[in-house]
């Protein structure tokens, strides 16, 4: 079979990744779902719930940072395959185990390594479909794996939701006695596990089969990215393209109670704004990936979706209705603003050689990720300095907010427009 330049989006590796992608967003965004059920059921949930639910999601996300490192390096060293499925397995385990957490300590133990697994997925996937598809139809592999995966976060809402109902089934069915976020964990775990059985009829790249048969060395060595001024610019600026979208995400949407609350809007919900969010993405992913191909560019295609993204936080922290319809409406178009993710990181995977492909494609998204512990931090030191006046959260995210599309323009002329780059050569020292 060849395992390059497949043309068609629709092979068994686009498959396996979007599916992959699916169940990694799942579990990403399921503890915000699922986390005022689950803290209130550890008793975690009174005066320093705020707290507490920030430091279970940075915990997941310096998991992911870390992660990113470790299985970027192991997929330029031991294959792009097997860094896919290991992750699969690592974060499909910790989702199950979530289930029967019992305070904060083991909580933030188990969203540390599935933050560490959920690392190495998309950046695995990404290369893989990067390294065999043709430079013409590339950029529709990535599209379908993140538009699809995107999906998992509305799956992720409705489970959790439903997780009440889910529970009694099974307890009636097996005799067990779990609650709701206890089975919303235990089937983003099934799922996972699942997934590996489609294991058989997938291939490594071409590409690194050849890179490996040579017998060079330098394969995922992390001085490559640092000892070059270009090289290394190039690194930093691919992450700074991402930095709005977790903003947005991380604060616009999975803070979005406090806000909202201050605003004067009632009755918003964390779970319901992320599926808005993330249907929105999932929509803008589609898009984005389509224009690029018509256009044949991937940064001017990102530039229009920052300045999108800048117009409508404005709109979003400044709203012209204070109704919770018009709220949800804001995040599905938050969501669709900041659906350039696919093309953030398929920029960030074809600006490399093949040596040292895997790193970034790991390292880049995981890092835009573990951003968000900066973020929400820079976020809520800010809040003392506002104090006097009456919005204190929404001049905070206001500032944050411009501080990181500021550096997303900055790093994305930084780096090259690669639509249709062949990929095929390796990074030197």
């Amino acid at each position: 079979m060849k395992t390059e330049n497949i043309r068609s989006p629709f092979n068994i590796l686009v498959i396996v990744a979007s599916l992959g992608y699916f169940v990694d967003i799942y579990d990403l965004i399921l503890f915000n779902v699922v986390k005022k059920e689950s803290l209130e059921a550890l008793g975690l949930a009174g005066v320093n719930y705020e707290s507490n639910e920030i430091f279970l999601f940075n915990c997941q996300m310096i998991g992911m940072l870390i992660g990113g490192i470790l299985w970027g390096i192991l997929g330029d060293k031991r294959g792009r395959l097997s860094v896919l499925f290991g992750s699969i397995l690592l974060y499909s385990v910790a989702n199950i185990m979530n289930a029967y957490v019992l305070d904060l300590h083991s909580y933030a133990a188990v969203r540390f390594f599935a933050g560490l697994g959920l690392a190495g997925e998309l950046g695995a996937g990404i290369t893989l479909v990067v390294e065999t598809m043709s430079k013409e139809t590339r950029g529709y592999g990535t599209m379908l794996i993140v538009t699809f995966g995107a999906l998992g976060a509305v799956f992720a809402s409705v489970v959790g939701k439903e997780g009440a109902y889910f529970a009694q089934l099974t307890n009636q069915w097996l005799g067990t006695s779990y609650v709701g976020w206890q089975m919303a964990y235990i089937v983003g775990g099934l799922l996972g596990l699942f997934l590996l059985l489609l294991r058989i009829g997938t291939y490594e790249s071409g590409m690194y089969k050849r890179l490996t048969a040579s017998g060079k060395t330098g394969r995922g060595n992390l001085l490559i990215l640092i000892q070059k001024k270009d090289t290394f610019i190039r690194y930093v600026s691919c992450i700074l393209i991402g930095l709005p979208i977790w903003y947005i995400i991380g604060v616009l949407i999975a803070l979005c109670v406090g806000l909202t609350h201050e605003m004067g809007i009632e009755g918003a919900i964390t779970g319901t704004a992320i599926m808005y969010a993330y249907i929105g993405l999932s929509v803008g992913d589609l898009l984005s990936g389509l224009i690029s191909q018509f256009f044949k560019t991937r940064k001017k295609v990102i530039l229009g979706y920052i300045i999108c993204s800048v117009l409508l936080t404005a709109i979003f922290l400044f709203p012209p209705s204070l109704s919770l319809d018009w709220f949800y409406i804001m995040c599905f178009l938050l969501g669709t603003a900041t659906g350039y993710w696919a093309l953030f990181v398929t920029i960030a995977s074809e600006q490399f050689g093949t040596n040292i492909r895997s790193t970034v494609t790991n390292t880049v998204p995981n890092f835009v990720r573990g951003s968000v512990v900066l973020i929400t931090l820079l976020y809520k030191s800010l809040e003392p300095v506002f104090a006097s006046s009456n919005s204190p959260k929404v001049l905070s995210a206001g500032i944050v907010g411009l501080i990181c599309f500021g550096l997303a323009t900055y790093g994305l002329f930084n780096v090259r427009d690669t639509f249709n780059k062949d990929l095929n050569y390796i990074e030197e020292c």
